[in-house]
């Protein structure tokens, strides 16, 4: 074994082991765009679910063509070179050079989804998703990373908690600004109306994704496993420090979590769910540029103040600067990147320096600037066109219907779509069942229709059968009456909930007394709290029968 080892260059294993190790790195981020994906279709409406799934599907699409043509060529004349595409690189810069900016690159872009989310028109984010990929992120990460102007004043990012996602959440918020908020979102007083997104378990979801694929983000940026010393010996290179970035990773994603959870418990006096899901990912932005220097405890401690200002920062930027960011995309990428850079002076296992924190000053004056400007030139070209958003009534209808023709839960969206979960009703009597209710013929024909509680539903059923009146027609329905409203709550605003879900159940009756097909419908759906519902009582002046023609009772 010894005399094998002998005979292996160590500089083609390093090698070796460096490309795998990025690569599986890589793979690693792109599944993050899976994280993204679940994390914004989560926290918007339903009928604008496809939509988003579409923009994260197109960030990668274009975004990873254009950083491949002209981005990576760019980021080169940016840090001080000349334009060289990415197509001249040899094959193994494919995988160390571009493919691990790609990532990045696509990261930063597909934040800003989220932020204008429900009303941006998709020609005018995918025009963005060009120049983010082409221009705006290149330059950023060329004159940092790349050797360029901020790398020789100091600045330092490790994986990009500024340069990154402090990028996408500023263009997302300065995006949200241009298009404006979503229609409702803001009474005529000025004062906010809550849109609940369809569905937390998504978001939670998404959040765990991003999570798990962060280790490749900030542990991945230790890029080398190996190096060649000088004696020709194998040596550890950036691989030896990545137990500190884990571990800081690891506390950065805990605290935010807490952090967040006291932010909202001070904000609402409850723990909101996607306030902590949020949390989690603050505190991950937080630690990402600070990843190999910080302590551990001042890593718990940025991750701490990064999910505390979570809540807050999100409430000044909905209520006070009326921004409507859907997925709050600037506290948890913009602000969280800011303050985890700019607290690096004071945690560093170098101890404090002055002219450390002048350089991340500088950077995030300038990063931040840029990434603004640079954003208000495009949605204001296409607000000035008047393409940045969705008119009126596509709005309202949803994105997915309006932008794409279709409906992302055709089964299951639909408001005439009523169940009880598939169980049968036995029919408990002996003949037939009268389609009639069981009436003699030659009387007048009266319509009972009561709005009950959803899960009665497969009672009355079978109370209907046990008096032979099996025929029924139900849909789903929303209204109030008596039950008293309710208080929601979504990322920590508190809405009420006044319009009750419902089903409305109607039996078409001849000759049978109304009144005993309404009872057994009240008696079944009886649970002698506010909200049981009502039962009414209507005549109906004739009936047709399609099939045969048949008018009047005999047709029911």
């Amino acid at each position: 074994m010894t005399g094998v080892l002998a005979s292996i260059d160590p500089s083609v294993l390093a090698q070796g082991v460096n490309l795998m190790w990025v690569a599986v790195v890589c793979f690693l981020i792109f599944f993050m765009h899976a994280g993204f994906a679940m994390l914004e279709a989560g926290q918007v409406r339903a009928k604008n679910v496809a939509n988003q799934l579409t923009k994260n599907l197109l960030t990668w699409g274009i975004g990873i063509l254009v950083y491949f043509l002209v981005g990576f060529g760019i980021e080169g004349v940016a840090g001080g070179g000349g334009f060289s595409p990415a197509s001249a690189l040899a094959d193994g810069d494919w995988v160390n050079s571009w493919l691990f900016g790609a990532v990045f690159a696509m990261t930063a872009a597909t934040i800003v989804s989220g932020a204008v989310a429900g009303r941006a028109k998709l020609r005018a984010y995918v025009a963005y998703t060009i120049a983010i990929s082409a221009v705006i992120y290149p330059v950023v990460a060329g004159i940092t990373w790349g050797g360029g102007f901020l790398a020789g004043v100091g600045f330092v990012d490790f994986a990009g908690g500024m340069i990154v996602h402090g990028v996408g959440g500023i263009a997302g918020l300065t995006a949200a600004y241009m298009l404006g908020p979503r229609m409702d979102r803001y009474a005529e007083d000025g004062s906010s109306n809550v849109i609940p997104g369809h569905s937390m378990t998504f978001a939670v979801l998404g959040t765990l994704i991003l999570a798990f694929g962060w280790y490749g983000f900030n542990v991945g940026t230790t890029a080398t496993v190996f190096t060649v010393t000088e004696s020709g010996e194998l040596a550890l290179g950036g691989y030896a420090v990545v137990g500190r970035v884990a571990l800081t990773t690891t506390l950065g994603m805990g605290a935010g979590a807490v952090g967040a959870a006291l932010g909202s418990m001070y904000l609402t006096k409850k723990v909101d769910t996607l306030y902590v899901a949020n949390g989690v990912l603050a505190g991950l932005v937080a630690v990402t540029g600070i990843a190999d220097l910080a302590t551990w405890w001042g890593a718990i401690l940025v991750a701490l103040v990064c999910g505390l200002q979570l809540p807050l920062v999100f409430e000044f930027v909905s209520d006070t600067m009326k921004i409507d960011d859907v997925c709050a995309v600037f506290p948890v990428h913009g602000s969280a990147g800011v303050i985890g850079v700019l607290a690096l002076p004071f945690v560093s296992v170098n101890g404090f320096s002055v002219d450390l924190l002048v350089s991340q000053v500088i950077g995030v004056v300038v990063i931040t600037a840029w990434t603004i400007v640079a954003t208000g030139v495009v949605f204001g070209a296409f607000k000035a066109a008047g393409q940045a958003r969705v008119t009126p009534d596509h709005e309202r209808d949803g994105l997915d219907v309006s932008e794409h023709g279709v409906e992302t839960y055709p089964e299951f969206g639909r408001a005439n779509v009523a169940t009880d979960g598939g169980s049968a009703v036995v029919d408990t009597t002996d003949g037939s069942p009268r389609a009639d209710g069981g009436a003699e013929a030659g009387s007048e024909i009266k319509m009972v229709t009561a709005v009950v509680r959803p899960d009665k539903l497969g009672a009355i059923k079978q109370a209907l059968a046990e008096i032979n009146a099996p025929s029924l027609t139900v849909t789903n329905v929303s209204g109030r009456g008596s039950q008293p409203a309710k208080k929601g709550q979504w990322r920590g605003e508190e809405f009420t909930v006044d319009l009750h879900q419902k089903v409305k159940v109607e039996v078409v009756v001849a000759d049978i007394p109304a009144d005993e097909v309404a009872e057994a419908i009240a008696n079944a759906a009886e649970t002698g709290e506010p909200g049981d519902g009502k039962v009414f009582i209507l005549p109906v002046e004739d009936a047709l029968q399609v099939r045969t023609g048949t008018t009047g009772p005999e047709a029911v």
